[in-house]
């Protein structure tokens, strides 16, 4: 483990993570650290397989399987390759009587355990803030302001008027 982190608190920070991405509007970024992880520690056999479970939510009404992983206390899902299919034992449904442990962590310390644990590197911000400028919009809006002349140059009141169709005078 880098630093002084356990494999507990890397448990614990992955259910945090995994906990915080099911719920989340976009969870792809929390799912990614959470594969890198469990990869990294399966790879260090920190972590176990343990088998194949049916999902609970079959894509477009296809059943299909996920990889149950043991890290430290607490078990999470993953997606499977050909080879866990082919060495792993199919345990069918997930059982709904069993749950992790409770963790109170924060979803910001969660993650800096993670990244220092994979090794992840955070994508540098521009450091301006594009909330605080107008955004000018991305089609163009002809204006009259500013094209009419003032005080006018040109008289319009002076002009003589000319009726059409006038009766001659009796």
């Amino acid at each position: 483990m880098q630093g002084n982190t356990t494999l507990k608190e890397i448990a614990q920070a992955l259910y945090t993570i995994n906990r915080h991405a099911k719920t989340a509007p976009q969870p792809q970024h929390l799912y990614q650290i959470k594969k890198k992880a469990i990869e990294q520690l399966v790879k260090e056999k920190k972590a176990k397989r343990i088998g194949l479970h049916f999902s609970e939510h079959p894509k477009l009404s296809n059943q299909h399987s996920t990889l149950l992983i043991k890290v430290d206390d607490y078990y999470f899902h993953t997606l499977p390759t050909k080879k866990d299919f082919q060495e792993l034992k199919h345990l069918g449904s997930i059982d709904q009587n069993y749950r992790n442990p409770q963790t109170k962590m924060s979803l910001s310390y969660a993650k800096k355990i993670i990244y220092r644990y994979i090794g992840w590197e955070q994508k540098k911000k521009n450091t301006t803030h594009q909330s605080n400028k107008q955004k000018a919009p991305n089609y163009y809006i002809p204006s009259a302001l500013g094209k009419m002349e003032w005080p006018p140059t040109k008289s319009h009141g002076n002009r003589k008027r000319t009726t059409h169709n006038k009766q001659p005078n009796k």
